[in-house]
This record gives structure tokens, C-alpha cells and sequence, in this order.
């Protein structure tokens, strides 16, 4: 084959192949049944990493503005949620309940990443970045989902709020403001507090609930660290400073403050350094 015939075949292949993770990760969105969605997410990730695409998916519907979601849990706006039991059986199952039902959002705002942003190119490292990423928040839901069923409950059993889609949907339209507000605000967040749940719970001998944490705390690392580096290659191209980006899209599209305590060395090892993100509003 003439080397301009192979680039188009080339081409033609990553296309297809985006095409393909584009029309499944819709699938997973839309999947209204929480246990059904994470093992999606799986399968999905599983027949990539086989290179078992299927290119005969057509790309002919427009991206869906909300996922699927299962009947229960309620969802409650923020400020009517119940206030959390902070000890004994009821006050495990609500933090357990709580961290299934981040888990299970993160699993729709990775593959959100997948078929949203279409008119903003990236390469295809990218896509199996948050393919790898949206495979792991589906892993921490089943673990929480496992030991949510072991102490007599399981998610769904408890109200939540939908305050974790709303940086989606305000971010919707720019991809370089969602990676900031979503794995480097959000995300981030995660590594400042989980040790101390971790801490708590062994404390309180729950040593099956802690050891899920643990995993889920050196995952989420790594998802800080993608989401830094995808947002700092959108910087480079766009010839813009990273840590003035960063903190204005912080300031336009994060409702709140990032507040301390910063567990500065998780964040450092995931790329995200200390002056990014200690700055006045």
C-alpha cells in the first residue's frame, strides 16, 4: 500500500475506533440501572484493551444533556439532604452510601469526557485515558456496592443530591473548564479527605470498609494526575499559561472555595502544584 493510501487507512481506523467508544460510552450514560451501568463501564474498557472495536456503530444521535439514573436513590436538592449520622452502623452505611453514589457519577463524567467534546480534537491517548478512568470509578462502585450489601444495605437506600452533575452541565462547553473543575477541583478534594475517613474507620474497626478506601484513594491519584496532564496539553495548544487558566476557570465555573487542608503530597504527586490552587478569589 502507497504510504499516502496507509495514513488514510490510518486515519480511517482511529476515526472509526472513536466513533465506536463514542456510541458506547452513550450506552453506559444512559444506563438507568447503577449496578448494570459500572459493569458496562467494564465491558466496554475490557473489549478495548482487546482491540475489539466495533466500527460499524454510526454516530448519528447528539450527545444526551443527563444520564440515565436508577429510581432510587431520591435525588434532593443540596440544601434539603438529611444530615449524616456521624457514627456507629447507620453513620457507616450513610458514608458508605455517599461515596457509591460520587463513585457512580464519576463513572458517567468520565464517559462524558468520551462523546461530549467532539468539536475540541484530542488524541487518542486521551479517550483511553478516561476509558481507564471511568473502568476504575466503576470498580470503586462495586466495592462500596459489595460492602454497602454486607452490612444489610445498598445503594439507593438513602437520598443523594445531584450537585455533582451540575459541574457537567456548567461545564458542558468547554472541555479544558471541565478537566480544572472536575478532577483537579473535585477529584482533588478527594485526597484531602480521605485519609482521615480511612483513619476513622480503622480506628473504629472497620478494616473492610478502610482497605476499599485505600484503593479507591491511589486510583483517584492517578485520575488528578490524567486530568492535569490532559489540561495542561490544552493549555500548550491554546498557548495559554496553565496556572492562570486553571484559576480562572476555578473562579468562572467552581461554586464555592477550595478550602485547606490540602494534603499537599497526594496533590503534588498527582501534578497538581501547590500555586495553582492556594489563591485568592
Amino acid at each position: 500500500m502507497k504510504p499516502q493510501k496507509l495514513a488514510e487507512a490510518n486515519l480511517f481506523t482511529m476515526s472509526a475506533i472513536q466513533v465506536s467508544l463514542r456510541e458506547q460510552a452513550r450506552n453506559v450514560l444512559l444506563c438507568e440501572n447503577a449496578e448494570k451501568k459500572a459493569q458496562c463501564a467494564f465491558d466496554v474498557f475490557t473489549s478495548h484493551q482487546k482491540g475489539e472495536h466495533n466500527t460499524s456503530l454510526l454516530d448519528t444521535e447528539g450527545w444526551p444533556e443527563r444520564p440515565g439514573r436508577p429510581e432510587k436513590p431520591e435525588l434532593l436538592d443540596p440544601r434539603d439532604m438529611p444530615k449524616r449520622r456521624s457514627g456507629g452502623h447507620a453513620g457507616r452505611i450513610g458514608l458508605l452510601h455517599a461515596l457509591a453514589h460520587i463513585e457512580l457519577n464519576a463513572i458517567d463524567l468520565a464517559f462524558d469526557l468520551l462523546g461530549r467534546y467532539e468539536n475540541t480534537p484530542m488524541p487518542e491517548e486521551f479517550y483511553f485515558d478516561w476509558l481507564r478512568v471511568g473502568a476504575e470509578e466503576a470498580k470503586h462502585f462495586m466495592l462500596l456496592q459489595g460492602r454497602l450489601k454486607s452490612l444489610g444495605s445498598s445503594y439507593g437506600a438513602l437520598p443523594a443530591h445531584d450537585g455533582l452533575w451540575e459541574a457537567a452541565l456548567n461545564t458542558a462547553h468547554n472541555l479544558a473548564a471541565r478537566l480544572a473543575v472536575v478532577p483537579m477541583v473535585l477529584e482533588a478534594r478527594g485526597l484531602d479527605v480521605t485519609p482521615q475517613m480511612i483513619e476513622k474507620l480503622t480506628k473504629n474497626g472497620d478494616k473492610e470498609s478502610a482497605d476499599i478506601l485505600e484503593v479507591i484513594y491511589e486510583d483517584e491519584k492517578t485520575h488528578v494526575a490524567i486530568g492535569s496532564k490532559w489540561f495542561s496539553y490544552l493549555c500548550q495548544k491554546q498557548n495559554k499559561d496553565p496556572q492562570t487558566q486553571y484559576q480562572n476557570y476555578v473562579q468562572t465555573y467552581f461554586r464555592g472555595d477550595i478550602k485547606p487542608p490540602f494534603n499537599k503530597p497526594a496533590r503534588d504527586e498527582a501534578g497538581l502544584p501547590e500555586e495553582f490552587y492556594i489563591f485568592a478569589r
